[in-house]
């Protein structure tokens, strides 16, 4: 008799039939027990019951090696075809009648072990096998082929992994060079990986092919280094955002952008305000400005924000485009834009010289720079300046009265009233970080942005006014719009402007996330009861669609969504904001990690406690806007708040954000 192990054929000499189990000798000369429900159908030949061992051994390997050969000889295809349409299922003697005159018991076990093997065209249902019908073998055969691939992938993929990891550590290695099939798949597995860890479809792939490689989270992106499909600096959150960082990504939208700028040049008026803007020197998206008059009484300041809306057509390609990206990326490397350039840094931008469409904002404000009204309206405005915060600063301090000395002016008010109402300022240094060199490996600097504290509050607290205020606008007209809120209970010496790193720490361990919201609550650091950001509508989606529904409201074109409409998109918003805004503050903490390796043997850095801690004390270095741990220990027996020490670091790993403080002096 014959049964399966393994999914293989063995045969056995059957010693005794104890009711429905069998005692059998097999050619590996183990006695076995088995259930009847085993023993495939076919048997014999019958032998003498008095062989002995060594008899039954010989015959067994002969019968074995017999129905061997016979299977080699047996064409299961051509069985197939003659069986195919005739029944649904049939015995084995049944196929064996088809090929043989009068076949032995060699002769049928051969055939089934080759049916068994076929089971692309039969399935064994004991005792018969079923017949497939000609659709199901092609879908077999498929399920056959990538099975049989997947397994060679696999087994050139582990070799081929294991000789990139040796790659990346730097020992020798000689890895195979794969075929161009897979050499796709195991880039598509690697990049796979990369850009979601916890892909499913991929998972078992992965883990299969990674066997006996070390289990670290960024084993893929090393091992696509050292292959050399990625760079050494890849921005893997990127790609895990899925944001496209190419300026060429807006290539396929050309005719959409080119209609949106004929629909706005439709609406082109006269322009009824001409303003200034005030910005970074190298800043090409400028969505703001202003111009400010003052008397006795106060003052009428007329903002201007950007209007890229108008024009606009909602649910289209390029507006899902838009809305996927959802915020422009400033990142040491470079700049890429929410919108196409053309009309982000160019028809829609405030341009100097230029006549641009604009929200425009009427505000009389009272000489304390209280609100007495806000006009809203949709105008073109002319831009007679681009200003830069040092080319504002310099005109403010010199002392000389004009526009912008009343501007500072009117900015001291509107924060003083801020924090009045509570708001929590920072004022802390603003370091950027510098690529230069060959930019595989580029050397990393920070320098410090020169201070423009007065350009910088004429600007804030502008913005602030106009969020607040068409928040209040929107309340008092029902408009549905997005609010930043951040509904949270400071303590009340919490408001007022800080600099030191001790209070800053301090009041940010007190602090809530601000999270994007469609029911207006108040938004605790800035000192608000509503904000609603509309200021930067060439930057952020959200403060984009806050202007759209403005200017639906305003001129009665356009999409105005309620607030249910509004809430269905909230929840893809809230997503494409946590992965963009992710993208946004772990990338240039990267280049600050990888400065600090670049540099540890040769510098020292200086730091302030601002928690002494009883395991671990934390210090600030405010030069670089971080805040770091080490074990209280390295700081000696002595540490109090405010200390200030020199710190020498040891192992740095930009990629898994870790940083090691190896050494602390006390300065005097």
């Amino acid at each position: 008799m014959e049964f399966l192990q393994d999914n293989q054929p063995i045969v056995a000499w059957v010693l005794e039939v104890q009711g429905a189990r069998l005692r059998v000798f097999t050619a590996g000369q183990r006695e076995l027990k088995l259930p009847l429900s085993r023993v495939l159908p076919w048997t014999g030949p019958q032998c003498s019951a008095n062989a002995s061992r060594q008899d039954m051994l010989d015959l067994l390997r002969t019968h074995h090696a017999r129905r061997d050969r016979l299977a080699e000889s047996i064409d299961p295809l051509e069985i197939w075809e003659l069986a195919q349409g005739e029944l649904d299922e049939a015995e084995t003697d049944w196929f064996a009648s088809l090929i043989f005159e009068a076949p032995s018991p060699d002769q049928l076990a051969a055939l089934g072990r080759k049916l068994l093997q076929t089971k692309t065209h039969f399935k064994f249902s004991p005792p018969k096998f079923e017949i497939y019908a000609q659709d199901v073998v092609e879908r077999r055969q498929e399920e056959l082929r990538k099975a049989q691939e997947r397994e060679r992938l696999v087994g050139f993929g582990q070799v081929f992994l294991r000789g990139l990891w040796d790659i990346f550590c730097k020992r020798k290695s000689s890895i195979p060079e794969p075929e161009p099939d897979q050499s796709a798949r195991i880039r598509t597995l690697l990049m796979t990986r990369i850009a979601n860890p916890d892909d499913r479809d991929s998972e078992t792939l992965w883990k299969t092919m990674s066997q006996g490689l070390p289990e670290e989270p960024f084993l893929p992106l090393y091992l696509a280094q050292a292959w050399g499909i990625v760079p050494r600096h890849y921005n893997f959150h990127l790609v895990r955002a899925e944001y496209d960082w190419d300026p060429d990504w807006s290539t396929e939208h050309a005719p959409a952008i080119s209609e949106v700028q004929d629909r706005a040049l439709a609406t082109r008026t006269a322009p009824l305000a001409s303003i200034v803007t005030i910005d970074s020197a190298s800043t090409q998206d400028i969505d703001d400005g202003f111009s400010l008059e003052r008397d006795a009484n106060g003052f009428i300041l007329r903002q201007a924000l950007a209007c890229p809306p108008l024009g606009w057509e909602f649910g289209s390609p390029l507006d899902r485009a838009v809305q996927h990206r959802f915020t422009s990326l400033y990142l040491p490397e470079g700049t890429s834009h929410m919108l196409p350039e053309s009309l982000g840094t160019d028809f829609f931008s405030l341009k100097e010289g230029c006549d641009r469409p604009a929200l425009l904002l009427t505000f009389d404000l009272d000489d304390l720079g209280a609100i007495r009204s806000v006009v809203p309206q949709i105008a073109w405005v002319h831009v007679e300046a681009n200003l830069t915060y040092t080319g504002v600063e310099l005109e403010v301090q010199s002392g000389a009265h004009g526009m912008l000395h009343d501007a500072r002016d009117l900015a001291a008010l509107l924060r003083e009233s801020r924090i009045r109402d509570h708001a929590v300022i920072m004022d802390q240094p603003d370091p950027r970080v510098v690529l230069s060199g060959d930019m595989s490996s580029p050397e990393v600097l920070v320098a410090q942005t020169e201070s423009a504290p007065e350009a910088q509050m004429i600007v804030s607290e502008f913005m602030i006014l106009a969020n607040k205020a068409m928040a209040s606008w929107a309340l008092d007209n029902g408009v549905a719009l997005l609010f930043r809120t951040q509904n949270i209970t400071l303590p009340a010496e919490s408001a007022g402007v800080w600099t030191e790193p001790t209070d800053i720490y301090r009041i940010i361990n007190n602090m809530g996330p601000s999270i994007l919201e469609c029911e207006p609550k108040r938004h605790a650091t800035i000192g608000a009861r509503a904000y609603a950001p509309v200021t930067s509508p060439l930057r952020r989606y959200s403060d984009f669609i806050n202007m759209a529904q403005i200017l639906a409201k305003l001129t009665g074109q356009g999409r105005l969504l309620n607030r249910n409409e509004l809430e269905g998109l909230l929840p893809l918003l809230s997503s494409r904001a946590e992965m963009t805004g992710q993208v946004q503050r772990m990338r240039p903490r990267y280049w600050k990690y990888e400065y600090f390796r670049q540099n540890a043997k040769k510098m020292r850095w200086s730091g302030i406690i601002v928690d002494p801690g009883s395991v671990l004390v934390t210090i600030a270095l405010p030069e670089m806007q971080l805040f770091l741990k080490a074990p209280r220990k390295i700081f000696g027996d002595k540490i109090r708040l405010g200390q200030r020490f020199s710190i020498r670091i040891g192992k740095v790993d930009p990629l898994n954000n870790e940083i090691k403080i190896v050494e602390a002096w006390e300065e005097e």
